[in-house]
């Protein structure tokens, strides 16, 4: 359990850094939309203005998505054991461990290395709702789930 509660720690660390990023970038945005005043060439401060109202938008959307991501760490129940993979699992196989939560990476942790992956990744996909000691086919490989909790 112990391990699970790292990972889900390192997944957290993860969207808290994507938040904190964007959020900075959201707050340079507006000052830079507050201060810029209107220059006699009017055309180039309305493209300017213009530039940085669409990076506002892209930055929203990442906002939402990294929120999105919060939401769903923290739906994450590590007590109990499940009876088959989901949100929360480690799953351990042949060619690699996971734990399904959210994307973020891989990461080591005590000598193994552990990719964390979604639900709605491929992999994640394959994973979900099959057990230990169940083989799954993904990109033409099959994989053998030796623990999964």
């Amino acid at each position: 359990m112990q391990l699970k509660t790292l990972l889900l720690a390192h997944c957290q660390q993860y969207v808290s850094q994507r938040l904190d990023t964007v959020t900075s970038a959201l707050e340079a945005i507006r000052q830079a939309i507050n201060e810029e005043t209107k220059s006699s060439v009017g055309d180039k401060h309305e493209t300017g203005r213009a530039m940085l109202q669409l990076e506002q938008e892209k930055l929203s959307v990442q906002l939402a998505e990294a929120q999105q991501l919060e939401q769903v760490l923290g739906r994450i129940q590590l007590e109990g054991l499940p009876t088959t993979i989901g949100e929360g699992s480690l799953v351990l196989t042949g060619q690699g461990n996971y734990f399904i939560a959210i994307s973020a990476g891989k990461v080591e942790l005590e000598g193994r290395l552990y990719y964390l992956v979604s639900l709605a990744s491929p992999i994640g996909a394959a994973l979900a709702g099959r057990k230990a000691g169940d083989e799954v086919s993904f990109r033409g490989q099959s994989i053998h789930i030796l623990e999964a909790w």
